[in-house]
């Protein structure tokens, strides 16, 4: 397949490009390195087209490109960014996303694969855990609202101009080459401090958890996304699994021979209190199993920012 990936340089961009190649796939990246690093990816096999996703001239040279499928990663991934700045949120996630769909509705894409967010589900009762994807979506961050929004228009997309889409809601991912955005930044954050013997705060007291989810994971269940035949609906990617931040410390002594004590500060607007995610649907549909232990994925990551402070 001839594949484009927009924000094909960053974090999750670059674990992806790595297995679309290894499939022997044709890969071209459209990233504006404004996030993403030529150095996070492989030296050849692929093109590189540096562009803005929100600038105009995007549509045309994507359309003239006529793909096979997209997948759109590029974004603003930031909860409080977009509490601070919702334009600038709004620009890159449905303005960029805008140009992506006008696109591929110009150049006969078969199918677009979409980055969506646990954050789309917002804060949920106890009971409703773990979050299966036809719950009620309740952003509680701009951030979440422009991907809710963002799920609309491929809806809309699809019934009007018949541009077929798979929406994957991904849990809180994390592994090497992660910046210190989205929702699995705490962990690159974590693991470049405690990397430079520096002191780690958590936001609260703690016992605030999360679902994380290795990129490699990620990418892998992007491939079976690009492969199924069961479009045009939602699938939640997750280890279906919680984790405190207070264990997430300790696991990550455990992965760099330390002992780490936390410092605790204020909670931060926008910032849910539990999230874990049910996986059921993608591992029945798409074939799809979370495969890396958090450990050895901590590890991983820890040993990669060590390697590279």
């Amino acid at each position: 397949m001839k594949i484009l990936v927009t924000g094909g340089a960053g974090f999750i961009g670059s674990h992806l490009v790595r297995q679309l190649l290894a499939d022997h796939h044709e890969v071209v990246i459209l990233d504006n390195l404004s996030t993403g690093a030529l150095e996070h990816l492989p030296s050849q096999g692929y093109m590189l087209w540096q562009m803005d996703i929100r600038d105009e001239q995007v549509i045309a040279q994507i359309a003239a490109a006529h793909f096979d499928a997209i997948v759109h990663l590029a974004a603003q991934t930031m909860v409080d960014v977009s509490i601070r700045d919702p334009r600038l949120d709004a620009s890159e996630n449905i303005t960029g996303l805008l140009n992506v769909l006008e696109a591929a509705r110009q150049g006969q894409v078969k199918r677009l694969i979409f980055a969506s967010t646990a954050a789309a589900y917002g804060d949920v009762l106890e009971q409703d855990l773990p979050v299966k994807e036809d719950h009620k979506l309740q952003p509680m961050s701009f951030y979440g609202l422009t991907k809710v929004t963002a799920e609309h228009y491929l809806e809309l997309y699809q019934q009007l101009y018949g541009l077929d889409y798979v929406v994957l809601r991904f849990a809180n991912v994390y592994g090497e080459r992660q910046g210190d955005t989205g929702e699995g930044g705490v962990i690159s954050i974590f693991a470049k401090r405690i990397a430079a013997a520096e002191g780690i705060t958590i936001f609260g007291d703690g016992q605030q958890t999360r679902d994380f989810v290795y990129a490699g994971d990620i990418a892998e269940g992007i491939c079976k996304a690009l492969a199924t035949d069961q479009v045009n609906t939602v699938y939640n990617i997750s280890t279906q699994t919680e984790t405190s931040l207070n264990a997430l410390v300790d696991l990550f002594g455990q992965a760099a021979g330390t002992r780490i004590r936390p410092l605790y500060g204020p909670v931060r607007a926008g910032d849910i209190d539990r999230s874990m995610l049910c996986n059921e649907k993608a591992v029945s549909q798409l074939g799809w199993q979370p495969q890396m232990p958090l450990l050895e994925g901590l590890r991983r990551t820890y040993q990669y920012f060590k390697k590279h402070q």
